[in-house]
């Protein structure tokens, strides 16, 4: 059993055993969000060759399961990089969340991350189970790819471990923590750590954040001829709106 069916196994185990009182929420909620970020990171490297991305999204959940899904997307560069026609990743996901004590909660689900038009070879498609608990502020998630991993060639079961928190410091100004590490199946020069050191502070119109990013790789790097480091330790900001 590998260490997601473990994460799995044990947060039905303790569902099962709990019967928490929620709070009184409608049945069913949406929520959209949109964001402009001057650069796409993701998982430490960035996406849009350390240019602007527009990002939006929209969420349901039916409060009485912890039942959710949702879409996300964002523009991108990294398909035409490598010889693609795709500009734009777009994210499906849904799962389950909830509550096993008032201090501790989980979150576990499917993702899938779709490229279309990216016409690589092997395919960028990638889709990833995924299993989180937290306590309080502080989490720690797992997911592991049930495809090839973002074009990676026999990459399937390929894993990234993310811990990280996210802390109320003042008012309506949170802390932002996180520290990860992917593992390339079968091409360990491409795995890494990343981290993250941010503050988020929300205004009526908007929130807005910024954030050190950086990785221990500089095995990914963007076209020719300047060959930017895509891992590189940078200073990321952010406007987004829920709404």
């Amino acid at each position: 059993m590998n260490k997601y069916h473990l994460i799995l196994a044990a947060v039905i185990a303790m569902t099962s055993a709990s019967n928490q009182a929620q709070e009184s929420k409608p049945d069913n909620e949406w929520s959209g969000n949109a964001a402009l970020v001057s650069d796409y990171s993701y998982r430490g490297i960035s996406q849009t060759r350390l240019q602007p991305a527009l990002q939006g999204g929209a969420d349901y959940i039916n409060n009485p399961t912890g039942l959710y899904a949702g879409t996300w997307l964002s523009t991108i560069k990294w398909i035409t990089d490598q010889g693609g026609s795709g500009s734009v990743e777009w994210d499906l996901y849904a799962g389950r969340r909830g509550d096993l004590t008032a201090d501790v909660a989980y979150d576990v689900g499917v993702l899938s991350y779709v490229y279309a038009g990216n016409a690589l070879n092997p395919n960028a498609n990638t889709t990833e189970l995924y299993g989180q608990l937290s306590y309080k502020a502080i989490y720690a998630k797992y997911s592991q790819s049930m495809t090839n991993l973002f074009g990676f060639a026999d990459s399937r079961n390929s894993g990234y471990f993310d811990l990280g928190a996210n802390w109320d410091i003042a008012r309506q100004t949170q802390l932002n923590l996180h520290v990860g590490h992917q593992s390339v199946r079968n091409d360990s020069a491409f795995d890494y750590t990343d981290w993250k050191i941010g503050v988020t502070r929300n205004f009526e119109f908007a929130s807005v954040g910024i954030a050190a990013v950086g990785t221990n790789s500089h095995a990914y790097v963007g076209p020719g001829p300047d060959r930017k480091d895509l891992g590189k330790s940078r200073l990321v900001l952010s406007l987004s709106k829920t709404f």
